[in-house]
């Protein structure tokens, strides 16, 4: 929660208005300045970003992996397949219908 909504009086049924929203100040000295050590110092700043990210996904285990990459070769299999008995289909009904 940010601070301007901390600081934000709460509307009572007496009132009805509440004050404006001011939004938070700076902090003085400016912006603080991050120092970067070892080899993330020689890294753009986007890397380190995404490595950041990385570490918060939450990744499958290795059985997870194997039944979904079983399922996926299943799937296209079947998918295949059926494309295949399609095709199969409209050759037979080109050649025995309309090509005939």
């Amino acid at each position: 929660m940010s601070r301007a909504l901390r600081r934000h009086p709460v509307v009572t049924k007496a009132s009805k208005r509440a004050a404006p929203i001011r939004a938070p100040r700076p902090p003085k000295g400016g912006a603080p300045t991050r120092t970067r050590r070892g080899w993330r110092a020689f890294l753009p700043r986007w890397v380190e970003d995404i490595i950041s990210e990385l570490r918060k996904v939450t990744w499958p285990t290795r059985n997870e992996t194997v039944n979904l990459t079983i399922l996926v070769v299943v799937v296209s299999f079947a998918i295949g397949g059926l494309l295949g008995l399609i095709d199969i289909f409209f050759n037979w009904f080109m050649t025995n219908t309309i090509l005939r």
